[in-house]
């Protein structure tokens, strides 16, 4: 079992999984993005820097992840994405909904 890590400033959470966002490990990262949902937060970056593979379940998770918060006028950020996830993101369209970067800043 990985650890994922929950970072608070004010209603923003950091959330760093620890590992792949892949099928095994996603039970974990939806706890934690649920528990921040909950906490009415309303800007969620995911910290990409220890993650190399993303899965059509990871996907999942973070386009629901994306819906969710933005139904209470949040908004959801990946950053430190890999060059691969990067072009992953990219061929899938992804990036046209959430903001990804490959560095520590997320851009609107």
């Amino acid at each position: 079992m990985t650890n994922t890590v929950v970072t608070w400033k004010d209603r923003e959470a950091m959330v760093h999984p620890a590992g792949n966002v892949v099928a095994a490990l996603v039970p974990e990262l939806r706890s934690a993005l649920r528990e921040a949902l909950a906490k009415g937060v309303n800007e969620m970056i995911i910290d990409f820097a220890d993650v190399a593979m993303v899965d059509s379940t990871g996907l999942g998770l973070l386009i629901s992840a994306h819906n969710s918060i933005g139904k209470t006028g949040g908004r959801l950020a990946v950053i430190h994405a890999s060059k691969e996830i990067m072009n992953l993101f990219q061929s899938m369209r992804i990036h046209q909904h959430f903001s990804v970067s490959e560095s520590g800043v997320n851009a609107q």
